[in-house]
């Protein structure tokens, strides 16, 4: 399916980029998810080691502070691992199962990272350390956005799960809107921009243009998402959750169209996203950190996903 989907997709025509320290914050990671008892020795290392959240993060800014790339980095770590418990460890099989963790993590969110008993269990624990370190920025905004969207997260991870349950296919509108939050791509976009260094304020996130190029931005990674991890998610049945499976449910279509209408939808958006970029910075240079940090995740899923074990 990665051949596939390498020579289906447009190649993103944003410049690659990395951190030069994108291999200390590998290892400072996977210290950091042992450390908390988000892994062990095992299989469970073996599996994180390869998902290569750092990889995925030192491309997506280049000249971050090392504190803040550490930070990106760790959120991914800790999205990989929920990902992996409800996907791989059944958590997500049925709401009535999750909807216990949900919860407990919902209350690890309420705290905004204040100072407080995070508890025993080490994914909220890890979550309460995220939190606790972007409070510690000094942005309150910047950290209300944040745990607004992991909680969305979370709660969309619900939404999966009563399908599993149900054994239902969303349709393509309904999945598209969702993925967006199942893909967790706006926190992490959230402390991209933290990592820039010039977060937008209140009043610029708000902005029809800005907000319009970040839902194709999200659409762009979960989509390349999608289409690359679509051979493995269906290796022991068919799997609701992708692009690919919500249209052929939809649309009738077998398989390969199915494919290939997802390729298209995804190069169309691109292609949509590239315009609007470039219209966007002719018009306010000062956008640039706003659009490169949303462009770079666009690229780095790209490249991170044609070399990822996580999809072998």
């Amino acid at each position: 399916m990665r051949s596939f989907a390498v020579s289906a997709l447009d190649e993103p025509p944003f410049p690659p980029c990395r951190h030069t320290e994108t291999d200390l914050a590998a290892e400072a990671s996977l210290a950091w998810a042992q450390e908390l008892g988000l892994i062990t020795n095992g299989h469970r290392l073996v599996r994180l080691r390869g998902a290569a959240a750092a990889e995925l993060a030192g491309r997506t800014c280049p000249d971050a502070a090392g504190e803040r790339l550490r930070l990106l980095t760790d959120l991914v770590t800790w999205l990989f691992v929920v990902d992996d418990a409800c996907d791989e460890d059944g958590l997500g099989a049925a709401p009535t199962r999750l909807a216990p963790a949900v919860a407990d993590l919902l209350d690890v969110l309420d705290r905004h990272g204040a100072p407080g008993n995070a508890g025993g269990d080490p994914i909220g624990s890890a979550l309460d350390d995220l939190c606790r370190r972007t409070r510690a920025q000094g942005s309150p905004g910047l950290l209300m956005r944040f745990v607004g969207q992991v909680r969305d997260y979370l709660l969309a991870l619900l939404w999966e799960a009563t399908n599993r349950e149900r054994r239902r296919t969303p349709g393509v509108a309904e999945y598209v809107q969702l993925r967006r939050h199942t893909g967790a791509v706006h926190p992490a976009f959230t402390l991209t921009d933290l990592a820039y260094g010039a977060p937008p304020t209140a009043a610029r996130r708000v902005e029809p243009a800005l907000v319009d190029v970040e839902a194709l931005a999200a659409d762009l990674v979960c989509w390349c998402n999608d289409l690359f991890s679509y051979g493995k998610e269906n290796e022991s049945g068919p799997d609701a959750h992708n692009l690919v499976s919500a249209i052929a449910a939809e649309t009738g279509r077998d398989e390969p169209a199915a494919l290939r209408a997802a390729a298209d939808r995804f190069n169309h958006t691109l292609a949509v996203y590239a315009e609007r970029e470039a219209t966007l910075l002719a018009a306010d240079p000062t956008a640039r950190p706003f659009l490169a940090a949303r462009s770079n995740w666009v690229r780095a899923t790209y490249d991170w996903s044609t070399r990822a074990a996580r999809y072998a």
